[in-house]
């Protein structure tokens, strides 16, 4: 039997480990253990704990609570505690997504005692070394042993970055193996839809027309906490609502819902609260965020997640960013950048929301990512074990 141990910590990791727990459930149980630690980098209920009820996930064996904190407190925590975990549990491998400190902090712990890394959303690249999630992905990637991309243009990142096309098993740090191996938040999003399409309860509780509103996400620390930039995207939602007269949803994360009122000019903060097509709403639920994603008609957003999630239900995206780790989703011309630039948000939004030709080619794979990631860890470590 392979033991692997799931490092998460943030609420898309959560969700993100629903896929591969799904398939160990279903197709994998006599070949695979999973034990999951959660490092308690989100520990709000609603960002974290319900998700592991909604997505039927299973219930963390180790929970580190480490909370808030700066970069090098909290990471430092984090290895702490996964490395006294590693050394009682011994594992075949920990499994990582993405790019947050918890997954910084599992590669760091795992790689220092020679415990094979696997990298799920490996190659992704934004090429800003200023966003913290760029570090933690370049380093994850450097000290894994699989190495799972979503997409095409991450596997010929890591082939830059000099790792080969062409070796042999047995992998392990010093002979790791790359894949395209599609995107497991695809597989996720396939599996959910046929719940959320029965749950319409968020958009009459919130009196949204399908197809007919916009979803906001904000929650980025270069937006949120720096008032000019703030000011920016919050002034050209509400320029968007007043000349297209359409409802904007925006669930709120806590950081941004709290620097509202500080970073917000007063003029513009009464405009906001006072804005009736501006809906500010609590965190919502994986399926909630599913219904409203599948149902209106345009995406603004500066999360990574959100991006591609539009893409899955072809739904236009104006990115709040400068620049994307999810290129191809701008390349096809279904996603503009604009940074937080009041022209360029609603300039995108025109152009985006006249364009009734727009494609969406199928980019992240088949919805079996997951399958095939667990397919490769048994024939990997079948051979090493």
């Amino acid at each position: 039997m392979i033991k692997i141990i799931t490092i998460i910590g943030a609420r898309p990791q959560i969700i993100k480990a629903a896929a591969l727990s799904r398939a160990i459930r279903n197709h994998f149980q006599e070949s695979i253990t999973e034990i999951i630690i959660h490092t308690g980098q989100h520990y709000d209920a609603n960002m974290s704990a319900v998700f592991f009820e909604e997505l039927n996930i299973p219930q963390p064996n180790y929970n580190l609570n480490v909370g808030s904190g700066n970069h090098g407190k909290q990471t430092a925590k984090m290895i702490e505690g996964i490395e006294e975990i590693l050394v009682i549990e011994k594992p075949n491998a920990i499994v990582l997504y993405g790019d947050t400190n918890s997954t910084l902090a599992g590669a760091i712990a795992a790689s220092k005692i020679h415990i094979d890394v696997i990298h799920i959303e490996a190659g992704l690249r934004s090429f800003n070394k200023k966003m913290p999630e760029e570090i933690n992905r370049i380093m994850c990637d450097h000290v894994s042993t699989l190495l799972f991309s979503p997409t095409q243009s991450g596997y010929q990142n890591l082939i830059k970055e000099g790792f080969k096309t062409e070796t042999s098993a047995p992998y392990h740090l010093d002979n790791p193996k790359i894949y395209h191996s599609g995107d497991v938040m695809y597989d996720n999003s396939l599996h959910f839809m046929e719940i959320a399409n029965k749950n319409e309860t968020i958009l009459n509780s919130n009196q949204l027309e399908k197809n007919n509103f916009i979803l906001a996400t904000i929650h980025r620390n270069n937006n949120t906490d720096e008032p000019d930039r703030l000011n920016a995207i919050f002034s050209a939602l509400n320029k968007i609502t007043e000349q297209h007269h359409i409802d904007i949803i925006l669930p709120l994360h806590p950081r941004t819902n709290h620097l509202l009122k500080s970073n917000l000019s007063a003029t513009l903060y009464e405009k906001i609260v006072s804005n009736k097509r501006i809906k500010i709403i609590e965190p919502v639920s994986f399926i909630e965020m599913i219904v409203l994603e599948s149902n209106c008609k345009l995406v603004v957003t500066d999360s990574g997640g959100l991006q591609k999630e539009a893409f899955y239900f072809k739904k236009p995206c104006v990115i709040l960013r400068k620049e994307t780790e999810w290129v191809e989703i701008v390349e096809c011309g279904v996603a503009i950048l604009v940074d937080a630039n009041e022209t360029a948000v609603l300039k995108a939004y025109d152009l985006l929301n006249s364009n009734n030709n727009l494609i969406y080619p199928p980019l992240f794979g088949n919805g079996k990512a997951a399958e095939f990631i667990c397919e490769e860890i048994v024939k990997n470590f079948n051979i090493t074990q």
